[in-house]
């Protein structure tokens, strides 16, 4: 694997991480079936970085998980969750 790769591969496992341990951590402070809808996306997105790593495609799933946290900040930015610190 060249450096870029490795790099890349590195980041998003950090921000993965971070994610997957925010998201565990959130309180919802407004109740709504579009916040719902959001969240599960959320853990879809989840779903596709860890897809996109174990295929190597570093790209995708650098993507996929900055693309999650982009929506998990929105939503905590908006009053509509926060993350509770463990």
């Amino acid at each position: 694997m060249d450096s870029t790769s490795n790099a890349l591969k590195s980041e998003t496992e950090k921000w993965l991480s971070r994610l997957e341990s925010a998201r565990s951590s959130i309180k919802i402070l407004e109740g709504s079936k579009e916040l719902k809808a959001v969240l599960k996306n959320i853990d879809a997105y989840i779903k596709d970085t860890r897809h996109f790593l174990e295929k190597k495609d570093f790209i995708r799933a650098f993507e996929a998980v900055v693309y999650a946290w982009g929506l998990l900040e929105a939503c905590e930015h908006l009053g509509l969750l926060e993350c509770v610190k463990q």
